[in-house]
């Protein structure tokens, strides 16, 4: 898949896979890849960014996180974080009707219906 298919739509993936809980960067970038079934690959410059911003915004937390000798930064979603992931899904329902609804138009009514023969 273009990497500019993403575009647009980087807040809403990442809100997504943070909703079932915490998560840091290499993880966070495993499970988009993991429930896109491997179409979705983003890189560590892509969301690192998007995830400083969201957290700015109000719509997710951090903190760090100790394994071992390393630290990691963990991001979790927010009630603001929640409330705007369910703006999101709304949002990318109607905007997939739209586009469906161009790309894929419904069959013309059946008008012989009804004559009689």
């Amino acid at each position: 898949m273009k990497p500019d298919a993403v575009r647009g739509h980087l807040d809403g993936l990442l809100l997504a896979v943070l909703e079932p809980g915490p998560l840091h960067g290499y993880a966070i970038i495993a499970a988009v890849q993991e429930r896109s079934g491997g179409a979705l690959e983003l890189r560590t410059g892509t969301i690192y960014p998007a995830l400083q911003r969201l957290e700015r915004l109000g719509l997710l937390s951090s903190s760090w996180e100790s394994t071992g000798e390393r630290r990691r930064r963990c991001y979790a979603l927010t009630e603001a974080g929640q409330r705007t992931l369910a703006g999101e899904r709304t949002a990318w329902s109607e905007f997939t009707a739209a586009i469906g609804s161009v790309l894929n138009p419904a069959a013309p009514p059946n008008t012989s219906a009804g004559l009689a023969t």
